[in-house]
């Protein structure tokens, strides 16, 4: 779980995909919600790919963790790590907040799992479907943790 203190309680579980979704059309990941502020913490070990502010998703952060998978965490309040640094489970990369189009809404993470590997068995014929190819459900990882 990457929102300290967060429970499957603090998030729909069955947000992952859903449709219709604004701007993006389909909602490629999980929204964790807590206060402002709440630590976020690395879902994986891997390495700090990027940290900056893009439009949507505001202030962000990218590992690169095993199997290739990207982990992308957006709405960040604040980052606390830095680009091109190692990374293990459970350290500190930010604070959940509202940043980029989330701004006005409740403070939450954006978590999704990308694969730059296609999955073709994860396609199916959900709007814009052929993308599972390159998502993994972040959900299904959560719960494993809970």
């Amino acid at each position: 779980m990457p929102v300290q203190g967060a429970t499957a309680a603090d998030y729909h579980p069955e947000s992952f995909w859903y449709y219709p979704w604004g701007k993006s059309g389909t909602h490629k990941g999980v929204d964790i919600f807590a206060q402002k502020g709440t630590p976020v913490n690395s879902s994986t070990n891997g390495i700090v790919l990027y940290t900056g502010t893009i439009k949507m998703g505001g202030n962000i952060v990218v590992v690169l963790g095993p199997k290739w998978r990207f982990h992308y965490y957006a709405h960040l309040d604040s980052i606390e790590t830095s680009s091109l640094s190692l990374i293990e489970n459970s350290e500190q990369i930010g604070t959940v907040g509202d940043s980029g189009n989330a701004k006005g809404k409740p403070p939450h993470l954006h978590y999704s799992i990308m694969t730059p590997l296609p999955y073709f068995w994860q396609i199916d014929d959900d709007s814009q479907g052929w993308r599972k190819a390159f998502y993994l459900n972040p959900i299904e990882f959560l719960e494993a943790e809970d």
